[in-house]
């Protein structure tokens, strides 16, 4: 019995303070909130995305550098990117860089992948991705030219490592070629 007292005392003190039916006060109380929780939801910061958990392996760190020291463009063909374990390089006016670091650029299917393993100074001073202008000859170029290639040259030596320099077969006295240990951008 005291419950049903319980809820009798209840509906008569619902009915005086408010004048409404026990019905309608637990209605306006239901509404009432509802009607809070969609304004504090408006207002309320967003919540924080959820971390996926990672799938992919940790990068392997980069080997440090391997100093060449002076090679011939057959010996640099070697690290066009196509071995992923030998360092990616590419020439700049017979300076040899390591880029590894910039493999999504100058690796296989990067946008500069055609530089690698190679003396690019033409194409570069030109901007060109013509394979006839990948080589180191940077004769008959025009002062323009030259100076996008000097950008490039500042670039490339600000971010990347110097690992060695270019042999160029320059004509000897008595006619044939030799091995000359001065770039060719220098005579």
């Amino acid at each position: 019995m005291a419950v049903a007292e319980l809820w009798e005392t209840l509906n008569q003190a619902i009915l005086a303070y408010t004048g409404l039916s026990p019905t309608a006060f637990f209605t306006a109380v239901a509404v009432a909130a509802a009607l809070y929780h969609v304004v504090s939801g408006i207002f309320a910061p967003p919540p924080p995305p959820r971390q996926r958990p990672r799938e992919e392996p940790e990068a392997e760190p980069l080997p440090p550098p391997v100093q060449l020291g002076e090679v011939d463009e057959e010996e640099l063909r070697q690290y066009d990117g196509s071995d992923p374990k030998k360092p990616l390089l590419m020439a700049i006016k017979g300076q040899i860089y390591d880029v590894t670091q910039s493999r999504m650029f100058y690796g296989p299917g990067g946008p500069y992948a055609l530089f690698a393993g190679k003396d690019a100074s033409r194409a570069l001073a030109k901007m060109s991705f013509e394979p006839q202008d990948l080589n180191g000859d940077t004769s008959g170029l025009g002062p323009f030219e030259l100076d996008a290639l000097q950008d490039w040259e500042y670039k490339f030596m600000s971010k990347y490592v110097k690992v060695g320099t270019i042999k160029k077969a320059a004509p000897a006295e008595d006619g044939t070629t030799s091995k000359s240990h001065t770039p060719l951008w220098w005579q």
